[in-house]
């Protein structure tokens, strides 16, 4: 089709061609980034002739043939980018977001197995070509990349395609081109090649354990290093969690998420001081702290305090889940033990008291929240006004407040709305399995319309569209009981045209609590 010089110049050519018409022509600059791409996107239809054109190419092209080469699963093409690469940083981040020339954000899909294969057969060629080997490729590109960071992959956990890598694919992916690495490196005694960090996010249970371990060994002293920003350990054992810890580089976590594995207070503080070494940690995701019956309290007691002792070592913790952790009356304990202000706080089914929120209003925690997730606590209560209190402290800088579950009907949610609706900056709101009405939702509705920055609302099932519920009804019930599907057709309807009447189509009003609307802290 094209020659790899006619594909060059074809290239050089519209590049030329688009800067010279911006220039003159300013107000047009999305249809000429939408003529590069399309240019872009048929040249790469012939792969060997592009991939023999990438020498003569100019540095500032490749970014967007990386975006359509991994968008159109153009594997050859991606090797070589990948082989070539002629910065330090090849940024999985960078590369695939909304950008100038493609409005297609390709890191809020779950990415392709041909086209990550091929990214990481194109480093493991990079790490395998001898220098003297570099062919037509330029020596100080051959050599430029220094890090490769797959960080920020969707990670959903929920659909299945075959066609899609998962985030246990991905790990596992990353996990074998570590040990391959490793195990042939040893037979080639040729020159050392230049080593290439690679930043990835980790998810481990019991199943691939093992092989993470091995994986994680293995790339010490590799020139293909693993370094872990996220970890996410499900279900793994506690002398399992620790090993893996005792493996990860000190500067590189940012997160550590330990989900499903009940720990317990015993098991925790034998966990925790191995986490409190990451110095640089920013997020900490724990479940399940409370004590145990069979323990003798003393013990319990003793656990706690160590616990709260290694907490205070922390020196950039911004985010903290406590989720499912029975903190009744101890949340001062805890928050106070922390050397900097948080801005994300989960305390799901905590079972806080009056008090506990009480005490977070007047922490410095609560003026720089940005993220509040009181789900499955009681609100409806004595709870309800130093509820209202926090959410006065926050007002200011509170971004995503998650209330699933916590009691609040409309008697609540009404006498609560002059103080939410001063979280002007509030862009999620959750309330599933609230026990709210059509009437509540209405009025949440009309006055939210002063939120300007609101961009989604999960709210529940009204009442109206149950029969027969038992009052105040219990959260399993709403969450389990059918609703009348005609009476809820018409309430969507009806909110769908308030919305339209005040200007908001833009905003989600929704009952769908699985549709990955909350944001993480980290993309607030």
């Amino acid at each position: 089709m094209f020659g790899p010089l006619r594909v060059h110049w074809l290239l050089l050519l519209l590049k030329s061609v688009t800067e010279l018409i911006s220039r003159w022509l300013p107000a047009w600059p999305g249809a000429m980034h939408t003529l590069v791409f399309l240019s872009t996107r048929q040249v790469l239809q012939c792969q060997p002739a592009a991939c023999q054109a990438l020498p003569l190419l100019p540095r500032e092209l490749f970014p967007l043939l990386f975006k359509v080469a991994f968008m159109d699963k153009k594997t050859v093409v991606l090797r070589e980018l990948v082989h070539t690469w002629p910065f330090p940083l090849l940024s999985f981040q960078q590369l695939l977001q909304e950008c100038a020339h493609c409005s297609r954000a390709l890191l809020q899909e779950r990415p392709s197995t041909e086209s990550m294969q091929a990214v990481i057969l194109g480093l493991t060629a990079r790490l395998h070509t001898p220098e003297t080997e570099a062919g037509t490729q330029p020596l100080c590109r051959k050599h430029a990349l220094r890090v490769l960071d797959m960080t920020g992959l969707l990670d959903d956990g929920v659909e299945q395609d075959p066609g899609t890598m998962s985030m246990w694919d991905c790990t596992a992916a990353v996990a074998r081109t570590c040990i391959a690495q490793q195990q042939g490196g040893t037979a080639d005694p040729g020159p050392a090649p230049i080593p290439v960090e690679v930043r990835v996010d980790l998810r481990v249970n019991r199943a691939s354990y093992s092989f993470l371990r091995e994986a994680l060994r293995s790339s010490v002293g590799s020139p293909l290093r693993l370094c872990c920003r996220d970890l996410r350990a499900e279900d793994l054992p506690m002398r399992n969690t620790v090993a893996l810890l005792q493996l990860l580089d000190a500067g590189c976590l940012r997160r550590v998420d330990l989900r499903f594995n009940n720990l317990g207070l015993r098991g925790l503080s034998v966990i925790i001081p191995h986490v409190a070494r990451f110095q640089h940690l920013a997020s900490l995701r724990l479940h399940y702290v409370h004590g145990d019956s069979r323990q003798p309290s003393v013990d319990g007691e003793d656990n706690f305090r160590y616990f709260l002792a290694q907490m205070g070592r922390f020196t950039c913790l911004r985010e903290l889940s406590m989720g499912s952790s029975l903190l009744s009356g101890r949340l001062d304990q805890l928050l106070s033990t922390l050397q900097s202000p948080l801005e994300s706080l989960e305390l799901a089914f905590c079972a806080l008291l009056p008090e506990d929120l009480r005490f977070l209003a007047r922490s410095p925690h609560a003026v720089h929240l940005k993220k509040l997730d009181l789900s499955g606590n009681d609100l409806s209560g004595s709870q309800l006004e130093p509820f209202q209190g926090l959410l006065q402290a926050a007002a200011a800088t509170l971004l995503h407040l998650e209330l699933t579950e916590c009691q609040l009907a409309d008697t609540q949610l009404l006498a609560t709305l002059p103080v939410l609706t001063r979280c002007t900056s509030l862009r999620y709101l959750g309330l599933y399995g609230n026990p709210l009405s059509m009437a509540g939702l209405k009025e949440l509705l009309r006055d939210s319309v002063v939120q300007a920055e609101l961009r989604t609302v999960v709210h529940p099932f009204p009442v109206d569209c149950y029969e027969g519920l038992p009052w105040p009804p219990p959260a399993s019930v709403l969450l389990e009981a059918s609703i009348n599907e005609e009476k809820f057709a018409r309430v969507e309807a009806e909110l769908h045209q308030l919305l339209l009447a005040s200007g908001r189509a833009h905003v989600l009003w929704t009952t769908d609590i699985y549709g990955r609307l909350a944001a993480d802290y980290f993309s607030l």
